[in-house]
């Protein structure tokens, strides 16, 4: 779910997925970001972009570690100004890592993968785009366009992690998939649209 071409990040969660039955605690590291807004177990983000605007319900009783993560993304601005970089028609429309000019923003440590909660990648959902690395989620999100069980977990694999669902402005997300795409140079790979979509602003309801 993310480009070859994409940094990865410096830090890994790896030796915290057994935290509990080690001495590590979330105290301790940094794939636990800290839980911002506590009294709001579904947070509301509105996102503006450049085709109108959508709002993401998150699920922080189910995803409380992905959940957190998007949100310090979110409450320090650094979702602003970023482009949907990859649009496939009928599976998603991916965003958050890049500008308009394709420079990567500045990522936190990757955090735990949470996809083993339940929630499942179907229409309108929001999960973390990742590397093949289970726990290398950063900054990048997704929306699912279908109902993508592929990127469910299994048996023997790790999924990818849902944490929240579009909640309004269903109509926004799905005129962002039908804009024209093509191969980007300067990301060296294909489904980037013609034109960039902007992400103009994220922020959290009241």
């Amino acid at each position: 779910m993310r480009s070859g071409t994409f940094r990865n990040g410096l830090y890994k969660c790896v030796g915290f997925v057994l935290f509990i039955a080690t001495t590590a605690t979330q105290a301790d590291s940094p794939c636990f970001p800290e839980e911002l807004l506590p009294e709001n177990s579904f947070p509301s983000v509105k996102i503006e972009t450049s085709k109108g605007d959508f709002v993401i319900e998150l699920n922080r009783m189910r995803a409380p570690v992905t959940s957190n993560n998007f949100l310090r993304y979110v409450l320090d601005g650094k979702y602003d100004g970023t482009q949907f970089h990859r649009v496939m028609k009928d599976f998603v429309v991916q965003g958050g890592g890049y500008t308009e000019t394709f420079e990567e923003r500045e990522t936190y440590p990757p955090i735990i993968n949470e996809s083993g909660n339940g929630l499942k990648n179907m229409p309108m959902t929001v999960a973390m785009a990742r590397y093949d690395d289970p726990h290398s989620a950063t900054n990048q999100f997704y929306i699912n366009l279908s109902a993508n069980s592929s990127l469910d977990p299994g048996s023997r694999n790790w999924g990818y992690a849902v944490f929240g669902t579009v909640i309004s402005g269903q109509d926004v997300v799905e005129s962002i998939a039908l804009v024209a795409t093509g191969y980007s140079p300067e990301l060296d790979a294909q489904d980037v649209p013609q034109t960039p979509v902007m992400l103009k602003k994220a922020y959290v309801l009241e």
